[in-house]
């Protein structure tokens, strides 16, 4: 089987060619940051309305890069929820029209299920079951992997999730937007000193709270203007907090579940002091660890597509409506049969 897999959720528009054989053949991705900068945050019309312009070119390209035709697709993956309405349906419409033209089976995919299966694409893939820290700006979830659409939700943000506080953070020191990565990088300069809070880590349980660090960083910076250093210092600090936190809560997790084997996805995953203290913290444990490789880490189709490969391989698909859900329980899936390692051809 050859998927083609397309992805609509936010604002990536991006298209992923996958061959159960050969592996991933070509990948492409159109970013929105330069569309959304002068708003601070996605619009979402906007975003809906250049998912149309991008998406069908980008399916050209793709499928060109996989010396691939439409002949050559046994199926189609887009990403079917959570996220956007409109730049869901967009998605959606597409790769079920592309489906029936081109008369092959479609599969509507969860967008997080995608982001727990992208460590799939890599050489060390991690083996089933596994602890998935889901960390981005949308969710901060810790979550039980024990087969593919068998997912427990362990813990979750009970307010923002920790790329949500990232990027408010950044905003308030001044940053460019998306502010995360900026964050980070300014927090290379800073110094210890400023005291942040560690939320929730003084009570049991696996929930995160991240309204309240955000609030404490902005009483830290203050009403007149900081100098750089100060600005640096907190960068550090929030970050810091922000860290400490994940690592803590999913160290709590792995002990309750007694599972070995941890991945990291989302956004927040590319960070790289979050992958030194992870890695630290597991190695301590004697458990594994893995990421995807940074730009699989965001959102990118190459994710969409090992989820719908495996889902079609299991022999689920769509029927002729075209369906997207903005709200989308992780853990109220269809479980499928768990097809394997899915292997690597880099283009």
């Amino acid at each position: 089987m050859r998927v083609l897999a397309l992805e609509s959720s936010c604002d990536e528009s991006a298209v992923a060619v996958l061959d159960e054989k050969a592996g991933l053949l070509a990948h492409r991705l159109f970013s929105q940051i330069a569309l959304h900068e002068a708003y601070g945050g996605v619009v979402p019309e906007l975003a809906s309305r250049d998912h149309l312009r991008r998406l069908l070119p980008l399916v050209e390209e793709t499928l060109k890069a996989a010396d691939s035709t439409s002949a050559d697709i046994g199926g189609i993956a887009y990403t079917a929820g959570p996220g956007l309405i409109g730049a869901l349906l967009t998605g959606a419409a597409l790769g079920r029209s592309l489906a029936y033209a081109w008369e092959v089976p479609a599969v509507g995919v969860h967008h997080l299920e995608g982001h727990l299966l992208a460590p799939m694409l890599e050489q060390s893939a991690p083996e089933l079951p596994f602890l998935a820290l889901l960390v981005s700006g949308g969710h901060t979830m810790l979550i039980d992997v024990q087969a593919l659409g068998r997912y427990q939700v362990l813990g979750e943000s009970l307010d923002d999730a920790a790329g949500e506080a990232f990027d408010k953070t950044a905003k308030l020191l001044g940053l460019p937007y998306p502010g995360g990565a900026h964050l980070a990088a300014l927090a290379e300069n800073g110094r210890p000193g400023i005291k942040l809070p560690r939320p929730m880590l003084d009570r049991p349980g696996l929930d995160f709270s991240f309204s309240g660090l955000k609030t404490a960083a902005q009483l830290a910076l203050g009403a007149s203007g900081p100098d750089a250093q100060h600005r640096a210092d907190l960068a550090f600090a929030f970050q810091e907090a922000i860290v400490d936190t994940l690592v803590v809560k999913t160290s709590r997790a792995l002990e309750q579940t007694g599972l070995e084997r941890l991945v990291v996805a989302g956004g927040v995953g590319a960070n790289r002091n979050l992958r030194e203290r992870m890695r630290q913290m597991a190695q301590a444990r004697g458990a594994e660890v893995f990421y995807p490789r940074i730009e699989f880490c965001t959102d990118n189709a190459a994710m969409i597509a090992v989820a719908g490969m495996w889902r079609l391989q299991a022999g689920q698909q769509e029927d002729l409506a075209i369906r997207a859900r903005a709200r989308w329980p992780l853990d109220g899936l269809e479980g499928a049969a768990n097809q394997g390692k899915i292997p690597i051809k880099y283009e």
